[in-house]
């Protein structure tokens, strides 16, 4: 698969089938990721690979509205150990490092034939205290990786590019 066929069949998945996923496949999905670009090349993402049914379930149910990421075959707590550096434009360099990061994991586990959802709606002090993280560590984002149940590709309701480039200036509506 081609780039930019893995980037227009990539999907939320929110249904995944009960098997687990091979290392293999594993190991290059996080192999992506660590491929990534970041701010200074300072790398600050950090993965947990979380495959405990019991485990996800509980960051399902006691740290989000999801439920349905404790039935993926693994969830990734998508964190981050900083120093809280902005970037000169104002930015905390971990956020988007993290953001980067992810989306290599999203369309490499395309690739693999796995689905993925980005989940930002968690509250992190439970995520963390259900990891047992450290109180510096940030929680950027969770991941569920696994088996899609429909794999086909969903149609994508997108802006029209004329609506989202400009070209040479700001143009107000």
């Amino acid at each position: 698969m081609d780039i930019y066929e893995t980037i227009s069949t990539r999907k939320s998945v929110r249904a995944y089938e009960e098997r687990p996923v091979e290392e293999e496949k594993l190991r290059r999905v996080l192999e992506a990721v660590r491929m990534a670009p970041s701010a200074r090349n300072e790398q600050e993402w950090r993965f947990v690979v979380i495959r405990d049914p019991v485990v996800r379930k509980r960051i399902a149910t006691e740290a989000t509205r999801h439920s349905f990421i404790g039935s993926a075959p693994i969830l990734l707590a998508c964190c981050a150990e900083t120093d809280g550096r902005l970037m000169q434009c104002g930015q905390p360099a971990y956020t988007i490092d993290v953001a980067i990061a992810m989306d290599h994991l999203s369309l490499a586990a395309v690739a693999e034939g796995l689905g993925t959802c980005w989940i930002g709606g968690f509250d992190e002090s439970k995520v963390k205290a259900i990891l047992s993280l450290p109180a510096a560590v940030r929680v950027v984002e969770l991941m569920p990786l696994g088996y899609p149940v429909d794999p086909s590709p969903a149609a994508k309701k997108r802006l029209p590019l004329e609506t989202i480039v400009m070209d040479g200036g700001w143009r107000g509506r």
